[in-house]
């Protein structure tokens, strides 16, 4: 008996495309489709299913050959518009990686900017310093090179095309900058990543077509999957691709530098891959919508690896501009361009109809079992805790500044955390404040001269953070304070400076 089960093969896709007979639709179009002819009859309609995506995908990066020179040259170290490259391939092979910051420019001009002059066909600088062997006896190389003048360029991106990401947010106090973009203080702000609906793997969750060899719409070139990325994690639905593709054939329109404020350049990369419905669980997969794509709001204002979940959302929810958090309305802000993902959908769309891109069978399938590990360290570093004062001296805002002059004068120390009356950190006065006071012939409460804005620690934060936050906003002392914000012991840069001296000694 004939199956009733819907089913095609990829070469009789591959033969519509070729006769110019293939149905093409966006991953956008497809689930109204799914929704009036259920998934059989999706499968008799629909032939390929295009995705897009086009975001700041920081794992990536370009092999480029530049050729040898007369005399040779072996490369240790190369600059390309003072951009490091690494020179430890081959004698004249580098590799570019994009988010490597400029060494006159700083972070406002990276690896990723170098590449998109390249392609935009813009002259590069090239500095290298060579090795000097009897083989390579150059010692040094300054030239100027476009696109065209390296045997190869060479994209291969370590990690790319995220099946999602999770949403960002702030519950500190301070202002975050982070390659999720600028976090504002006490929930301000939520930031998202990816494409949702149009995001290729999100429209084949189970890897059932995307695989090594898989061809690819990449930055306007047509690439492939190398195979997973680093950090794939499918089972817990972050699965990623490693893709090349050659840089010359690609277009600035879907590769484009850019610098995060305050954290360092990355390079937004245009991914589309084109779905064949070859069954109906695949014309199934391809029927998501944003709302069926769940992601978590992580709270960046805690710098651990393993950030707490504020709050479970969709897609459609991060979309809508607004998202609920505890009863507070957050904006939501997408860092990755959903007009260019639609764009590069339609423009892969296009290409198919024409018979001007073919789909590959994967030579083989990716990892569908995966989970990330963290870093194994072997050498332990202290927290906050290990090192923090638990003998400190609180006060309440009601004092006379002349009692808190007397409070610091009688004990060790140069800050006064100032208290509720339930305990909690609101506020701290220094030693230096209160001369300020007295020389101006202030007497009255300290309610007046208190810091209210308070940089804090916690005890399980570790010290390179407390030392960082020390040093970011120029001050001498944090309170570290529990959970409930209440005051359980103050960390001084003394502290820290005893501490790095006795491990610079170990």
């Amino acid at each position: 008996m004939r199956s009733n089960v819907q089913e095609k093969s990829l070469s009789e896709i591959n033969e519509r495309i070729r006769d110019g007979n293939a149905r093409v639709v966006t991953a956008e179009e497809m689930p109204d489709i799914v929704d009036e002819l259920g998934t059989a009859g999706a499968v008799r309609e629909v032939d390929v299913v295009t995705t897009g995506t086009f975001g700041a995908m920081c794992s990536s990066g370009v092999f480029l050959n530049l050729g040898h020179s007369d005399p040779p040259i072996k490369i240790l170290k190369a600059y390309l518009n003072k951009v490091e490259a690494y020179g430890g391939v081959a004698a004249v092979d580098l590799f570019l990686g994009a988010t490597q910051a400029s060494e006159d420019r700083g972070i406002e001009y990276g690896g990723a900017h170098v590449i998109e002059d390249l392609v935009a066909g813009r002259p590069i600088e090239v500095e290298a310093v060579g090795a000097g062997t009897d083989c390579y006896p150059q010692l040094e190389l300054e030239t100027s090179l476009r696109l065209e003048d390296f045997n190869q360029a060479t994209m291969l991106n370590p990690r790319n095309a995220y099946q999602k990401y999770n949403a960002a947010t702030n519950s500190s106090d301070r202002t975050m900058h982070t390659y999720m973009g600028t976090l504002l203080p006490r929930y301000g702000n939520i930031h998202y990543s990816g494409a949702g609906v149009l995001s290729p793997i999100s429209n084949d969750p189970n890897l059932d077509y995307i695989g090594v060899g898989t061809r690819i719409f990449l930055c306007g070139a047509q690439g492939y999957v190398v195979g997973s990325g680093t950090q794939h994690n499918p089972q817990d639905h972050f699965s990623t691709l490693m893709v090349t593709g050659d840089l010359k054939q690609m277009d600035t329109r879907y590769l484009r530098a850019a610098t995060f404020h305050k954290y360092g350049p990355s390079l937004y990369v245009g991914i589309g891959i084109p779905i064949p419905v070859l069954n109906e669980q695949i014309a199934k997969n391809t029927a998501v919508r944003d709302r069926d794509i769940m992601t978590s709001v992580m709270d960046y204002g805690i710098q651990r690896r393993s950030k707490p979940v504020v709050k479970e959302v969709s897609y459609e929810d991060l979309k809508s501009g607004f998202i609920d958090l505890n009863g507070k309305e957050v904006q939501t802000s997408s860092l990755s361009s959903f007009f260019h993902a639609r764009e590069i959908a339609g423009v892969l769309k296009s290409q198919v109809e024409k018979g001007e891109f073919l789909l590959t069978q994967s030579v083989t399938p990716l990892p569908k079992e995966a989970r990330v590990k963290p870093m194994k360290q072997t050498k332990e570093f202290p927290n906050v805790e290990d090192v923090m004062s638990r003998e400190v001296v609180t006060v309440r805002e009601d004092i006379p500044i002349d009692q808190a002059a007397r409070t610091i004068i009688g004990g060790s120390f140069d800050h006064l955390p100032v208290t509720s009356a339930d305990g909690r950190l609101i506020g701290i006065v220094t030693a230096w404040d209160i001369s300020k006071a007295v020389a101006n012939g202030k007497t009255s409460r300290i309610s007046e001269i208190m810091t209210r804005k308070v940089v804090s620690s916690t005890p399980d934060e570790p010290i390179e953070l407390a030392a960082r936050k020390l040093d970011t906003h120029s001050i001498s002392a944090l309170p570290v304070v529990d959970k409930q914000g209440r005051v359980t012991g103050m960390v001084t840069s003394n502290d820290l400076s005893r501490l790095f001296a006795r491990r610079r000694l170990i």
